[in-house]
């Protein structure tokens, strides 16, 4: 682990999550996509986690890949993005294969495959009111990655996805909010306090049935309605034999707050 991107786990169970290269706006080159990844995996293998709130420090959340970087690497940029792109692509993946909720935190901008990438892969994105999102990615000569190609038109459909990927527009966050993109928009003062509020409430959820549904709606992306009933069936089945699901069925029974176990 470096100190690119850190990770503490509090008492409630919430997994904070920085991008810690403020000196490049969190920009993204190898060895931060390793330190991303390897910080995900972490957090999969710990039982304490109940969230992930993942946020950047300095003034951008995330500014995309690291420009300085990839402009020395000349001829060999091709080379260099081949292995680039391959630890995104297994740090998006690993976020979204993640069993618990990943709440990202947006101040400043989030752009490019790293930044724009990470808001469309998280489960919920709470974002300041002077936040701004920005593809990108054909500004310079490239094409959009991160799984934004699908992540952002089931976001917000293709004629809007088509729209923002091909013309760049610099989108504030209301008018990322008013499309789909956010899950919601708060003073900037209140960014840190509001996000961890909304990591908060799954502490006392039942992990496996927020693990099982995350499973199935990441999973359900691109497929038909018929690949995905079987699922949805042996995942309720499965499910019911836990003892959380007869601690809720039993809550509701006798009208109270259910007491969750991960059990």
């Amino acid at each position: 682990m470096t100190d690119l991107v850190r990770v503490d786990v509090d008492d409630d169970g919430i997994a904070h999550v920085l991008l810690n290269s403020p000196d490049t706006s969190n920009g993204m080159d190898v060895p931060f996509l390793q330190a991303l990844h390897s910080t995900i995996l972490g957090v999969h293998g710990d039982p304490r986690v109940r969230a992930v709130l993942l946020s950047g420090a300095g003034k951008n959340f995330c500014a995309g890949g690291n420009v300085r970087v990839f402009a020395s690497k000349g001829e060999q940029l091709p080379d260099y993005l081949r292995e680039a792109t391959a630890w995104l692509q297994i740090a998006v993946s690993a976020l979204t294969q993640l069993n618990v909720p990943v709440i990202a935190a947006v101040h400043g901008f989030a752009a490019g495959g790293g930044g724009f990438g990470l808001v469309c892969a998280a489960d919920f994105v709470i974002a300041a009111d002077t936040a701004k999102f920005m593809s990108g990615a054909v500004r310079v000569g490239m094409a959009p990655d991160a799984g934004v190609s699908v992540t952002l038109t089931q976001l917000v459909g293709l004629r809007k996805a088509m729209h923002i990927l091909l013309t760049n527009p610099v989108l504030d966050a209301a008018e990322a909010l008013e499309i789909g993109l956010l899950t919601k928009v708060v003073p900037a003062a209140d960014l840190t306090a509001e996000s961890l509020t909304y990591a908060r409430q799954f502490t006392s959820t039942a992990p496996k049935a927020i693990g099982a549904t995350k499973r199935l709606v990441w999973g359900g992306v691109g497929a038909t309605l018929a690949d995905r009933l079987p699922e949805e069936a042996r995942t309720v089945s499965e499910l019911s034999g836990t003892a959380d699901s007869r601690e809720g069925l039993a809550a509701v029974i006798e009208r109270r707050e259910p007491k969750f176990r991960g059990e």
